[in-house]
């Protein structure tokens, strides 16, 4: 393609209200226009990526023997209160009648849709199992739609559904998508890990997120030096191996503290550290009060409560419901004499002599000791994983990073067939439920990870397979006879080789030329300009690491090869053993 024939509209700055590294790129780039909140439209060169990427996941889950569908993106509201998520799924569900009054929504999701279809056409043991897939827009109402890409309202995504006959064979799906996706984003050329992860809203028994590490990422991951173990820090277990505390303690004494609402002061006050202080948080699950005790360095993991009380929804008290529960200002709650469920993080089973608020404003509880003096309802694993905590396989050293989610496979068991009654007749004629999983990337969003892992000063840093252009072959004196007719015979070499190519030939200066050249992020650029001809040669650059070189203008097509070998053995090796994902 020839860049003056090209919509390629690059900007010199970042929009005002682009937040994020890949949002400003995308932008700057001419890849992606905003229509409006969370909604984008995507160009000639970012849909490119786009289908680069697609095409990847399509080869992989052809594969793996997934068949592809196009499922509609508007579905009935009747399938999702068949399953209950009409009113669980919360307001990201945009909802909407139409002129008769009928209740549909736009999709964030297909599970009731392709359920829907699988129940209406499988009836026996023989038609299993039932393996599909589609890539499609989704929809969600995000309350704050924000970072570009990342984080939209309407996205591209792949996701794909399984359909067997008993846990063997689910499993056995599961572990093709799990595989296939390791290979997915080792292709595109990606750091990357596999996590243990909460299943979130679209439930299940067990689920892996796959995680593009970047500092940019808005989850933190836990994972092993010693093993493979790795998980999203909100299902990152936290082992105790130690036992209940014997000392005696004191008895419990009321001591003043005022002003002291947070744990940094009430240790300041009390000269006490931060751990001998119990963190008493009241949260409302399900609309139900409840506390949730931790050490004062230490946070509150409201997925675990969530998982531990099989809840939808738990988030933080307000402040009206704490100070009614314990006649008291926000900050000195404690779980003394309190009338609520009381659960407490089994850490604090090896401690005791504790500090804890006294449900009365300004007013602390020292030497306590919370088996003797309070009522704790369970103790639990209740907390978020920190380094100084081992690995829950191998006793290991754990790290935390971030992470960007870019693919979520879910075995989902009967969540969906029990709920909507997918059935089928096993080999004696009995009826039982299919085996579901389902298993999801998010295409436009892998783009603009792909952009946050891999970025410079300059501009976008594309791994091969998903850059828009393989090379970028810039004329840098198109008014000029020679190196115009050079270029063009360069042009047409390297079509003839199969290059996906792109001809700078726009009448502009060179420093616009390299400018846009480092912005789009083309893996490989070519200069032919008139001192370079004159010694027989074009230069060469590698976007990644920067490093210049020379070809041979009489030997081009023998020199261009070995040299773009190189710059693709010189991706594979930078990527490091992130890689590979561990196995199942």
């Amino acid at each position: 393609m020839r860049f003056s024939s090209c919509y390629i509209p690059t900007l010199k700055e970042s929009p005002a209200d682009a937040e994020v590294i890949s949002h400003k790129l995308l932008l700057r780039a001419g890849m992606v226009r905003r229509l409006t909140s969370g909604l984008y439209i995507y160009l000639p060169l970012g849909l490119k990526v786009m289908e680069k990427i697609a095409g990847i996941v399509r080869e992989e889950m052809n594969a793996a023997g997934f068949q592809e569908l196009l499922m509609p993106m508007v579905q009935p509201g009747d399938l999702w209160k068949e399953t209950g998520r009409w009113e669980h799924y919360g307001k990201e569900l945009l909802r909407f009648k139409d002129r008769n009054e009928r209740e549909y929504c736009l999709g964030p999701t297909h599970e009731e849709v392709i359920t829907d279809l699988v129940r209406g056409e499988v009836r026996s043991y023989r038609q299993l199992p039932v393996r599909l897939y589609q890539i499609q827009s989704k929809f969600r109402d995000e309350i704050r739609p924000r970072f570009g890409l990342m984080r939209g309202r309407e996205f591209m995504m792949k996701d794909a559904y399984s359909f067997d006959a008993d846990s063997a064979g689910a499993e056995q799906s599961y572990k093709l998508m799990y595989d296939a996706y390791t290979r997915i984003f080792s292709r595109l050329g990606l750091r990357f890990r596999a996590v243990e992860a909460d299943t979130g809203s679209i439930g299940g028994n067990f689920s892996h997120e796959f995680m593009v590490l970047a500092d940019t990422g808005e989850d933190t991951i836990a994972f092993c030096h010693n093993c493979d173990y790795a998980a999203n820090v909100e299902r990152a277990e936290v082992t105790w191996q130690g036992e209940a505390c014997a000392a005696a303690c004191p008895p419990c004494e009321k001591v003043a503290t005022p002003g002291a609402h947070s744990v940094e002061e009430v240790a300041n006050m009390l000269h006490a550290p931060a751990a001998s202080i119990v963190k008493t948080m009241l949260l409302t699950v399900d609309g139900k009060t409840v506390a949730v005790l931790v050490r004062g360095d230490r946070e509150v993991n409201a997925v675990k409560l969530k998982n531990l009380l099989k809840a939808q929804d738990a988030e933080l008290a307000g402040a009206a419901v704490v100070e009614g529960l314990t006649h008291a200002p926000v900050g000195f709650a404690g779980p003394i004499g309190l009338s609520v469920p009381v659960y407490a993080d089994f850490e604090l089973q090896g401690g005791t002599d504790y500090i804890v608020g006294a449900n009365a404003a300004d007013a602390h509880f020292r030497h306590v000791d919370l088996r003797r003096d309070a009522t704790i309802t369970a103790w639990a694993d209740l907390r978020a994983i920190t380094p100084e905590d081992v690995c829950p396989r191998c006793g290991g050293r754990i790290e935390l990073t971030r992470g960007i989610e870019v693919g979520h496979i879910f075995m989902l068991g009967l969540k969906y067939s029990e709920a909507m009654h997918a059935a089928f007749l096993d080999e004696t004629g009995k009826e039982k439920l299919m085996i579901m999983g389902c298993y999801g990337i998010g295409v436009s969003r892998v783009a603009a990870a792909a952009i946050e892992q891999n970025h410079d000063q300059n501009g976008i840093v594309f791994p091969p397979p998903l850059a828009p252009f393989t090379c970028i072959l810039l004329n840098l004196d198109p008014r000029n006879a020679e190196v115009n007719a050079r270029a063009e015979a360069i042009y047409a070499l390297l079509r003839e080789m199969d290059v996906d190519v792109l001809l700078d030939d726009r009448d502009e200066r060179p420093g616009v030329k390299f400018k846009d050249a480092d912005l789009l992020g083309v893996p490989m650029q070519l200069v032919v300009g008139g001192k370079g001809l004159a010694r027989g040669i074009v230069e060469c650059k590698d976007r990644r690491s920067g490093e210049k070189g020379e070809l041979s203008v009489e030997n081009l097509a023998r020199d261009f090869s070995a040299w773009a070998a190189a710059v693709r053995n010189g991706w594979e090796k930078q990527q490091g053993p992130e890689r590979s994902g561990p196995a199942l």
